[in-house]
């Protein structure tokens, strides 16, 4: 059995290689299918159109030999990229902020201890491509400088573009675009997704918001670092990566979608919960198991169990939701 992923991760002393390798057989019949569709997708065309077939190809899967580049054309990187040859290298070059370039230093060995890829003694070491991705986007968006959780998602796009610039990019289209606000300093857009998640939940899955209520359980309690690390050491890498896919095609409602999924697929295993310390130990095991292990069926899950999510639905709860946390200050 081999002891690290394909992505470099170090599986764990209890990992099920056997329930493991019964999903990836399956699982690699449905890539190799997908794979011959998505060359045929983009041979000679200039680039991705949005479509429903796009929005279908991607829903079902991004093979990996083409992952980066469709996260580049779908998340508007790539022409961002395209428009300002030069620019991620004269960040680079440029002065320095001491304070940001010490918090970042900081957090380069906490970077993935279980990755292989990310230790001192790799060749290449991926750390000091993390550094720089992580030192130009800082200087790049000063509102946000650097905040915990980056390392971790820069460390992903590093992973799958294994390009130093197209990651500074994509990261760029994350925590510029596609996330409202999660990073800033005040964290609004995260505080307020969380307060969105807990009214959804109320909407959709009421016996479990009721449940938070009684034991006076705050949401951002369990599932802050969803957000926060869009599902990294939360969900098997395959998974992550496939609700990726979406989230840079169709945004952040992508995480409400998952998070529901996984509320309602286990409501009756949350409400044995008796107590708060139970609560919070529920939402750690809920993440586990075959039904996130199986990223196939669990993303065909993510677009039929939580019924309808709109972004006028979630907009509207983001605005009542946001002005909610401003006046209790």
């Amino acid at each position: 059995f081999c002891r690290v992923d394909p992505y470099g991760f170090e599986r764990p002393e209890d990992f099920d290689y056997a329930s493991y390798e019964a999903f990836f057989s399956r699982y690699l019949v449905v890539l190799t299918r997908r794979a011959i569709k998505w060359s045929k997708l983009l041979k000679g065309h200039n680039g991705i159109q949005k479509s429903l077939k796009v929005k279908r190809y991607i829903r079902k899967g991004i093979p990996n030999e083409h992952r980066a580049l469709v996260w580049m054309i779908v998340s508007g990187a790539q022409a961002n990229m395209e428009q300002n040859p030069g620019y991620y290298h004269r960040l680079l070059e440029g002065e320095k902020n001491d304070k940001l370039v010490e918090a970042i230093k900081t957090d380069m060995n906490r970077t993935f201890p279980d990755n292989v890829k990310f230790r001192k003694t790799a060749d290449p070491c991926l750390q000091h491509t993390l550094y720089n991705v992580l030192v130009a986007y800082g200087h790049h968006n000063k509102a946000v400088g650097y905040c915990q959780g980056m390392n971790f998602i820069a460390g992903y796009l590093i992973l799958i573009t294994k390009n130093e610039e197209e990651s500074f990019w994509l990261l760029d289209a994350l925590i510029g675009r596609i996330l409202p606000d999660y990073y800033s300093p005040a964290m609004t857009g995260l505080k307020t997704d969380q307060e969105v998640l807990g009214e959804l939940v109320k909407m959709k899955v009421p016996a479990v918001a009721e449940l938070m209520e009684r034991h006076g359980v705050m949401w951002t309690l369990v599932v802050s670092r969803w957000f926060i690390c869009l599902f990294i050491d939360i969900l098997p890498v395959e998974t992550v990566l496939r609700i990726w896919d979406c989230l840079f095609y169709e945004g952040s409602k992508i995480i409400f979608r998952v998070a529901l999924t996984l509320i309602k697929q286990h409501q009756a295993f949350i409400l044995e919960a008796t107590n708060f310390p139970d609560i919070c130990d529920k939402f750690k095991e809920i993440t586990k198991g075959t039904f996130v292990t199986e990223c196939h069926s669990f993303m065909q899950k993510i677009f039929t169990e939580p019924g309808s999510l709109s972004m006028a639905t979630i907009t509207k709860l983001r605005e009542t939701c946001g002005e909610r946390l401003l006046s209790q200050g």
